[in-house]
């Protein structure tokens, strides 16, 4: 397991825990959930694993249908991985104002490369990058600026 701070690894197993219901087509039981956390011990953030879960889960309606403004084809074409990026990831841009647009971007992509396959961390990021900009509409347009303005300099 990789290391890092509490919230990045509640974001690992709030991944691991949704892909697995996903593929089970089912609700996250509780006996995934502990086996998730007990995987991470002392090195997770549990409430925030727990929010991530339960919120995903009960916005998933939601979730899915921000999804689909952003992405090429169904939910179901996309490898189950990337989908329970995508869902988390759209749920903190959505739930979570508290944490930095960039932030959320760059911790989904970082999931994606390593649970998701060779190139989807790329199709994370197009996706995300999309919602960010409807979800975040002033938050994503000081960054693009902001890039604007360190590539003029």
């Amino acid at each position: 397991m990789a290391g890092g701070l509490p919230r990045t690894q509640a974001r690992r197993a709030a991944v691991q825990a949704l892909y697995q219901s996903l593929v089970n087509n089912q609700a996250p039981e509780k006996e995934t959930m502990d086996f998730v956390m007990a995987e991470y011990a002392n090195k997770i953030d549990k409430n925030y694993f727990q929010l991530l879960v339960e919120g995903v889960t009960k916005d998933i309606d939601t979730i899915d249908a921000e999804l689909a403004h952003a992405i090429d084809r169904s939910l179901s074409a996309i490898d189950p991985v990337e989908v329970s990026v995508l869902r988390l990831a759209v749920f903190e841009y959505m739930h979570r104002p508290d944490i930095p647009y960039r932030v959320v971007l760059n911790e989904a992509v970082e999931l994606a490369k390593s649970f998701g396959g060779e190139q989807g961390h790329k199709y994370v990021n197009g996706v995300l990058d999309k919602i960010g900009a409807r979800l975040r509409q002033v938050e994503y347009q000081a960054a693009k600026a902001a890039r604007a303005q360190k590539k003029a300099n």
